[in-house]
Order: C-alpha cells, then sequence, then structure tokens
C-alpha cells in the first residue's frame, strides 16, 4: 500500500495572472489525484526539484507552514486508514481529508455505550461494561488504540493478566464478552473489517467455570427460617431469603421492585429485570405473612428497600447494592454459626429452591436444576410451557 502525497507547482497550467496553480499530488497504485490548493505562484519562485517555494519567493514562510499542513492532514488520514486495514484511492483520501471524521478509539467506543446505557437507565449493565472498561485501563495503561490491536495474542495477555489477579473463570469470562460485544459495535460502525474478528479463533467459552454448589438441604432452610433472633436487621435479611425461596428463588433485584400492583388473584406477578419474562407464581401463605409484616402505607413497595424517596434510576440502583451487601454480610455470619457447608447468600435461596424441588421428587421438566448451571434461559423455556397447576403443585414440597 504505497502512498506518497506532494504540493507541486502544476505549471502545466498558467492562469490569467501568469501564475501556476499549488496542486496536492496523490499517488496510489500508479493512479494519480490532484487537488488544488487555492493558491498560486509564480513558477520562477518554485524549486521543482525539492517541491518547495525557492527562499526569495514572496510569502514563503505562509506557503511553508501551509504546505507542512496539508501533508500532515493527508499523512494522518493515511495511517488512520492503513490502521483499519481498510482499502481506499486517491480519491477517497481527497475526499476524507477534505471531510474529516474523527477515528474512533477503544476506549471512544467504550464511553460512547455506557453513555447509551446510562441514557437507557440500564445502570446495572452499564456498571459491568464500566468493570470492563477500568480494568482495561489498568491492563493496557490507556485505551488509545483501535480495534485492529485488539488481536488473538493481545486477548491472550489480557486472559494472563486477568488470572494473575485472581479473577475466577467467570468473571474473566464476563469482561471477554463486554469486549466482544464492543468489538461487535465497532463491526457495525465500520470501524474494523469483520474479518479481524478475533473471537472465532479465541473462544470465551473456554473460560467458563463451572459454578460451585449454592444449593444447601431443606433441613438446613428450615434452620435458616427459625434462626431465633432480636437483631431487626438480621430478621429482615432472613425474612428475605426466606421470601426468595418460597417464591421460585426471586432474585434480590426483583424483590426490591415489587408492590401492591405485582399480586393479582393471591399470585405474585411480575416481569423479572434480567430476562425479561414475566413470572406468575401462587403467593405461598409464608410468603403472605412476610408481605403482611412489612407491608407501610407510606411506602408503595412490598419491602423496605427502596421508599418512595428512591425516584431517579441511579438512586434505586445504588439503594438496592447497598442494602443486598448488607443482607448478603449478615445472612454470612448466619451461616457460619450454622456451620453451614457453603456461603450464605441470598442467592442461595435461588439454587436451593431447584435443588429442593428436584430431591422431593417434582419432574425436571417442570423445574430445572439448571437454575444454578450455565443457562438460566433453559430453565425459563421449560417452565413458560407449563400451566399454573403444574407450577403450583410443584411449589407444595418447599417446606
Amino acid at each position: 500500500m504505497n502512498v506518497t502525497v506532494n504540493v507541486i507547482c502544476y505549471k502545466s497550467k498558467v492562469l490569467k495572472n501568469n501564475e501556476s496553480p499549488l496542486m496536492v499530488r496523490v499517488c496510489k497504485d500508479r493512479k494519480r489525484k490532484y487537488i488544488s490548493l487555492g493558491l498560486s505562484i509564480n513558477p520562477a519562485h518554485w524549486d521543482f526539484n525539492k517541491n518547495a517555494p525557492k527562499p526569495q519567493c514572496p510569502n514563503k514562510e505562509y506557503l511553508d507552514t501551509l504546505i507542512a499542513k496539508t501533508i500532515q492532514e493527508y499523512s494522518a488520514q493515511i495511517i488512520e486508514m492503513k490502521a483499519m486495514d481498510r482499502d481506499f484511492t486517491a480519491n477517497t483520501l481527497a475526499e476524507k481529508v477534505s471531510n474529516p471524521t474523527k477515528l474512533k478509539t477503544v476506549g471512544d467506543v467504550f464511553l460512547e455505550q455506557m453513555q447509551a446505557l446510562r441514557d437507557a437507565q440500564r445502570l446495572t449493565y452499564m456498571l459491568s461494561i464500566q468493570q470492563t472498561y477500568n480494568s482495561l485501563l489498568e491492563f493496557n495503561k490507556h485505551l488509545n488504540i483501535y480495534f485492529v490491536d485488539i488481536d488473538v495474542p493481545w486477548l491472550k495477555r489480557y486472559e494472563t493478566w486477568l488470572r494473575k489477579h485472581g479473577l475466577s473463570g467467570n468473571t474473566i469470562k464476563g469482561r471477554f464478552v463486554d469486549i466482544r460485544t464492543m468489538y461487535n459495535v465497532a463491526i457495525a460502525e465500520n470501524l474494523i473489517k469483520v474479518e479481524h474478528y478475533p473471537f472465532r479463533q479465541f473462544k470465551i467459552a473456554k473460560l467458563q467455570q463451572d459454578t460451585a454448589k449454592r444449593a444447601i438441604s431443606k433441613e438446613d432452610i428450615s434452620r435458616i427460617i427459625e434462626y431465633q433472633t432480636n437483631n431487626k436487621l438480621v430478621r429482615f435479611a432472613i425474612d428475605i431469603f426466606t421470601f426468595s425461596y418460597i417464591m421460585a428463588g426471586i432474585n434480590f433485584v426483583d424483590i426490591s421492585t415489587l408492590t401492591k400492583d405485582n399480586i393479582m388473584n393471591n399470585r405474585l406477578v411480575y416481569v423479572r429485570h434480567k430476562t425479561k419474562k414475566l413470572i406468575k407464581l401462587p403467593l405461598h401463605p409464608k410468603a403472605l405473612e412476610l408481605i403482611g409484616k412489612y407491608q407501610d402505607d407510606n411506602n408503595p413497595h412490598l419491602f423496605p428497600i427502596l421508599m418512595a424517596y428512591h425516584k431517579t434510576e441511579q438512586q434505586k440502583c445504588n439503594r438496592v447494592h447497598k442494602v443486598i451487601v448488607n443482607v448478603n454480610n449478615r445472612l454470612k455470619k448466619i451461616g457460619e454459626e450454622l456451620e453451614l457447608p457453603i456461603t450464605l447468600t441470598t442467592y442461595v435461596a435461588r439454587h436451593s429452591y431447584a435443588t429442593v424441588l428436584k430431591r422431593s421428587g417434582v419432574s425436571t421438566s417442570i423445574i430445572s436444576e439448571s437454575l444454578g448451571h450455565s443457562s438460566e434461559k433453559i430453565t425459563q423455556v421449560y417452565l413458560d410451557s407449563f400451566d399454573n397447576e403444574q407450577v403450583d403443585e410443584a411449589m407444595k414440597n418447599l417446606l
């Protein structure tokens, strides 16, 4: 891809003022393109060997500056085109200089997507992307690089760096999923050719780690629910764990958004935050008891996680994060006191829900233990195909 750019005095053409125009000459693949600079010069003042004004040329300093700036603009565009491995002609190069567009770096794309997620109020996902962005900054020191620089060797170096920092396989996988998403955005925006896509060779699936068992027995569930304490905050943590367990493993984020409107005909009806699936479940008597316990006429939510004064999505996100950290810290201490085999968190309730039902003889077609496996969507596909009566019957085995 040999390209030359010069500014020449086009002496073959003589203007009315007896001067010749100054032209940018772009040569590529033996083809030439001439672009006028809008200036002319007396050929007697031009050094045709050096392609520069002679020392005695009027306005020499101005012409030298203009010529240097013009060649620099063309050189910058050539570098960008080569960095993107994009084919171009002398004509398209000239058009690019005439109508310049800033070539986005990896950092630019990350920041744009984070802002788009912020604007869409998808703050949880935005925070995930931001974690990857911060990680890449720490690894590479800067992100003023182009997507063509992110090749298989680069990805392998990043993987090695992550492992040295003690991250788990699943966390590492999440980082690479985010990078792949940004790469796909870059392809869609024509920032990189699809043939440079590194994830055909660098397989993200190999990073997946089998999730450690997070389920406990029905007997241990009962010990948690019956745990005696006068501390209201500890009791709240137990109650949230209990509600999640008896209501089909509903996760903390979904619990936090529940209001009285989610109760219809003695059923809990809500759209799951993560998968956008509509969930309809029979309200367990214990669930009704807990809802009644925390009922507050001044708070539209079923549980005191979000309050009426949490208005913006950022406020809600911050509040949910703060409460779940505190709840899990209290559950962890309870688990240690009860000498449970695993660390107790709200997520244990979700895994245990599936496992207890299976051990009770409930068909895996109705509730799959893959709630704790690699794809939660598979479980949801199974659940969606059954009517309420089958799910109702299955949930009678929980306590």
